[in-house]
């Protein structure tokens, strides 16, 4: 495992490549059986005996030295005209019968045709790669296409002056003057349109709402590259686009190369970059690479060759979900990446890490992406990196768009609605991913950056943690309070307080003197501990005193400054800091040797990554950062502080994948993999690493925490919108500082916050060393007996959580869900954040209101049953209700339909697994209900890779009940042991138990039945019958 982690830390000098092919990828080539003719059969053409053609009289020929070509990409092909004696082109009309026109009509376009000499014989050449197996990937990886590989020089003239820009609705401003400082002189020196803020007019109206509507903006048909070569390629298309003018940033890329992979019937890439020279591409996540095109598509990819752009089409609704060709502005030059899209509609989702809603504003928003150690606040770059986002459309469909970059960027949202995305460099690689549900999108999202990884059974207890226990003593303490007051833990955890001076891999002999002898009593007791790991080391201490700094510099681990020096800084150590780097291979041994070593002293169980933006006290080094084109940018995304090095490492930095400046995104994410390995290598179980700092992919190896919340009641409310984007970004471990970190919390807060944090995904008490103590029993017994009531609850429904964590695991499913994921064609949920759902069968109302018991929930269109006490809440079309919040407690809704496994509540994990299994039967409208059970030890790891695992599904209906085994491979005696059927509305007078008369409780009061003492083992078939 070491070594796949090293090679895959070396790939980064490969900066164009992906990973590996992954096994489900299929490599096909188009058969003959497709209607299509491609671009290199055309060779034969003088053999009139080959058919073309369709049976059905949709194909248009042209003949002889044609001047036209048509481009269709898609379910279709691409040709332009081949100089050939004899050229015909074929086009295969999509079965919907559209007619074919010279005029653009949404599918296809006509466009002039290039001659660019006497292909013939290397399409012959071409055409024997393509028919022929592909043994050999590079062989094939150049399509056919202008000798434009030679770089040669390009002399760019001034943008032409703008006359398009009269009636230019707001919406569709597109912005040309991005930078602060705008004049109507510097805007039309760009070739652009200025119109000024308007006053508002007699009758009121007010043609600029806001000072976010640009003055400055681009004219219609403005241009900028333009298509000189379209060609089609053993993957999909490959484009070459050719800058007209200069743009107003240094280092235009004169040539760009667009490759459209259509890699899967759900997936499509676009990747656009400079054909002459390397640019930066993140060497993480580890991206699947396939060699052909998939041969039926859910989409198509339209491009007119006299306009730049292009968009992409949903084959099945026509619906057009990127669409490029009708924006402007798009710029590629070294430092400054813009291009926009049209969206398909205003319901947009994701683009972290950022505080708002989770229905994101289209009214000139702007998300900023660059890690940051912020306090969480809107409008602000926090600590992760999703370029990411989630559409639905207005069919009821969705989609999302990944854009793979790591740099800096801003991202835009207006009205029209369109987003812009504007990154300080790399290139701007785009995959596309056709759902049609959000869950699909998930799943395929996560297929790309990797699926979520599988947690242990113990990390999904409740953990407790607090920055300034300041000794051992007081750590036992507060656990000791906590198992008094019958509250289930799992976990405890210790901040900075238990280090030497604040540095890492070292523990406080004196304070924290019995900390080895207290972690094994955890041991015994079925409990787990984990403590804080930072970022940065500690440099400056005597010589000889702190091995971990001296080891580094051995190695040659650290980010270097520019002088080739380690780059110093300061967080919480005492003199100063020095960061690992972690995209370094020789940084894999020294994170493993120093978490090994204290691991040999201190047994701890996980890791907790943090300050690994990285943070920095200061801005860059002591006296700052040099002035060069990395530290000030052309274009400066409107991050916090004014400047990239605000309160981190100086761009210019030097890490072993490149410049700081391009892989400072992704300094959280590489801690991530390397610690999980680590730990994984370390006690041969799974591992849990939580980390502040986040990336795309970030889920395959670790989970998050939303960091420094307040503790108001608003902050509670904003954590919901966050753990739903962060399930989007295939981060499904996740949650919030419980009680909130910042600040004081009160009673009234914390007893409702407990509620709703005792069903985060990653449920973790903690809050910092100038606040109150406010760990339950610390603020009362009313915050004590809500926090023992609800853990109890998530404790009892842990087997279901569980599954759902497996689900994601194997089939990239979220667990934490928004409603709209379940009900993507009821508009009622697009808008919903305060409410979410565990999988599709558990709803979650907390009270985020102080001083309520009662609060509205919206109940879509089902069957609904109050957790509590199992009576029907509501059945039919979707309503809004309000539903009783008594203070010592959170509503909980079943939805009908589904069967839910749980074990009575232990106050570990571990012995809660002991318990039998119980199934709660709750039954659509229809009297039907589905569910599983997945199970193992909990720890090992690749249980479900290498069978060690048991699966049983459920099924039931009016009157009856079956277990089903799957899968038996964990071989733990699994036993049921009572099962609830609720909404049964007559009265039952028999049950049997796989044929023989079972003992039973039949509540008619409350519509409920209940078998008892069942003791059967799942590992075989069990039915249940009654009547």
């Amino acid at each position: 495992m070491r070594d796949s982690v090293k090679n895959l830390l070396r790939q980064i000098k490969d900066l164009r490549g992906g990973g590996q092919v992954k096994q489900s990828d299929q490599v096909e080539l188009p058969s003959q059986s497709e209607p299509i003719a491609a671009a290199s059969d055309l060779n034969r053409v003088d053999d009139l005996s080959h058919d073309f053609f369709s049976e059905d009289g949709d194909d248009e020929v042209l003949t002889g030295n044609s001047k036209r070509c048509l481009i269709v990409v898609g379910s279709l092909f691409v040709l332009c005209c081949l100089a050939l004696p004899t050229a015909i082109i074929a086009h295969h009309m999509l079965a919907a019968g559209r007619t074919l026109n010279t005029a653009a009509n949404g599918d296809h376009y006509y466009a002039d045709c290039k001659f660019f000499g006497d292909l013939r014989l290397q399409n012959q050449k071409y055409l024997r790669k393509k028919l022929a197996p592909p043994s050999n990937y590079d062989d094939i990886e150049e399509p056919l296409a202008l000798p434009v590989e030679k770089e040669v020089p390009v002399a760019l003239g001034a943008p032409p002056r703008a006359t398009l820009c009269a009636n230019t609705p707001p919406e569709l401003m597109f912005d040309c003057y991005p930078e602060s400082g705008a004049t109507k002189d510097k805007c039309e020196a760009r070739g652009c349109c200025w119109v000024p803020r308007r006053l508002a007019s007699p009758r009121g109206e007010n043609h600029h709402k806001s000072l976010e509507v640009p003055y400055c903006f681009f004219p219609r048909n403005f241009g900028g590259y333009k298509y000189v070569n379209v060609t089609e390629a053993q993957w999909g298309l490959t484009a070459y686009m050719k800058r007209e003018f200069f743009s107003p940033y240094p280092e235009d890329i004169p040539i760009l190369r667009m490759d459209i992979k259509m890699e899967t019937k759900e997936r499509l890439r676009i990747k656009i970059y400079d054909p002459h020279h390397n640019r930066f591409e993140p060497p993480y996540p580890e991206v699947p690479k396939v060699k052909g095109k998939f041969p039926k598509r859910d989409y198509e990819v339209v491009i007119d060759p006299s306009h730049s752009g292009f968009k992409v089409i949903r084959k099945k609704t026509n619906c057009t979900i990127f669409d490029t060709a009708s924006t402007e502005g798009f710029t590629f030059a070294n430092q400054f990446l813009q291009i926009s899209s049209l969206l398909p509609s205003d319901f947009i989702y994701g683009l972290g890490e950022h505080r708002s809603t989770l229905r994101l504003s289209t009214h000139w928003e702007r998300f900023t992406l660059f890690t940051h150690d912020s306090v969480p606040q809107e409008r602000t770059n926090l600590y992760g990196s999703h370029p990411f986002y989630m559409v639905l459309e207005k069919s009821g469909k969705s989609h999302g768009v990944f854009l793979l970059n790591s740099n800096a960027m801003d991202v835009i949202l207006q009205p029209a609605p369109a987003i812009t995305f504007r990154a300080i460099g790399g290139i701007l690689d785009f995959y596309f991913f056709m759902g049609p549900t959000p869950s699909n999108v998930v799943a395929q999202y996560t297929e790309v950056i990797g699926r979520p990884y599988m947690p242990p059974y113990w990390g999904l207890g409740y953990h407790q943690c607090r920055f300034g226990y300041k000794t051992l003593e007081k750590t036992k303490q507060v656990l000791q309070r906590t198992i008094d007051a019958g509250i289930p833990i799992d976990t405890q955890w210790n901040d900075l307080d238990y280090m030497q001076r604040g540095n890492d891999f070292t523990w406080d002999n004196e304070l924290f003197a019995q900390l080895p002898e207290f972690i094994n009593d955890l041991h015994k007791a079925g409990r787990h501990y984990i403590p804080l790991i930072d970022a940065g080391i500690a440099s400056g201490e005597p010589a000889g005193s702190y091995a971990p700094y001296e080891r580094g510099i051995e190695l040659d681990i650290f980010i270097k400054n520019q002088s080739d020096l380690p780059f110093v800084g300061k967080v919480w150590n005492k003199y100063a800091t020095v960061w690992p780097d972690f995209t370094n291979p020789q940084t894999v041994n020294y994170w493993l040797d120093e978490l090994k070593l204290l691991h040999n002293q201190i047994k701890f169980d996980g890791a907790w990554i943090d300050m690994n933006e990285p943070s920095n006290f200061y801005d860059g080094q002591k006296d700052g950062c040099p002035d060069n084109q990395w530290e000030n940018p052309p274009y400066l995304p409107a991050v916090q502080g004014g400047k990239l090095s605000y309160k981190t490492v100086c761009m210019s930095a030097v890490q072993h994948a490149g410049l700081h400046y391009d892989v400072h995104n992704l300094f959280g994410f590489t801690e991530s993999m390397l610690t999980s390995f680590a730990m994984a290598e370390i006690r041969e179980r799974r591992p849990f690493v939580i980390s502040r700092s986040t990336f795309a992919g970030q889920g395959h190896y670790a989970g998050h925490w939303s960091g420094d919340v307040y503790s108001t009641w608003y902050d509670m409310r904003k954590t919901l919108p966050q753990l739903l984007s962060f399930s989007m970004f295939g981060v499904p471990l996740m949650g919030a500082d419980i009680c909130g970190f910042n600040g004081n919390t009160t009673a009234a807060l914390c007893q409702r916050w407990v509620q709703l944090g005792a069903f985060y995904p990653f449920s973790r008490n903690h809050n910092t060393d100038d606040g109150i103590e406010q760990d339950p029993v610390a603020l009362g017994p009313e915050v004590a007996e809500s926090a023992r009531k609800a853990l109890l609850v998530r404790y009892s429904l842990l087997p279901y959580l569980y599954g759902l964590f497996w689900q994601a695991h194997v089939r990239g499913a979220t667990v934490a869900r928004p409603l709209f994921f379940e009900f993507p064609f009821d508009t009622q949920t697009y808008d919903i954040d305060e409410q979410f759902l565990w999988g599709a069968a558990i709803m979650f109302v907390p009270i985020l209101d102080e001083g309520k018991t009662s609060v509205s929930a919206y109940l879509p269109t089902g069957t609904w049953y109050n957790f509590h006490d199992l009576q029907l809440l509501h059945s039919g079309n979707g309503e809004w209700l309000q539903l009783a919040a008594p203070l010592s407690i959170i509503p909980i809704v079943l939805r009908g339909g589904h069967i839910i496994p749980t074990q009575a509540a232990n106050l570990t994990t571990i012995d809660s697994r002991k318990n039998p299994v119980e199934l709660l039967v709750v039954p659509d409208s229809e009297g039907a209900a589905s569910g599983f059970m997945y199970w193992d030890d909990g720890d090992s790891l690749n249980t479900f890779e290498e069978g060690h695992f048991s699966l049983a599904n459920f099924t039931s209906g009016w009157g009856w009940l079956q277990s089903t085994p799957q899968w038996w491979g964990y071989q733990e005696r699994l036993v049921l042991g009572k099962v609830t059927f609720v909404g049964v509305a007559s009265n039952v007078t028999l049950v049997t138990l796989n044929g023989k008369a079972a003992e039973f409780t039949c509540d008619l009061a409350n519509k409920l039945l209940i078998v008892e003492e069942i003791n059967v083992a799942l590992s075989s078939p069990i039915s249940i019958h009654w009547k």
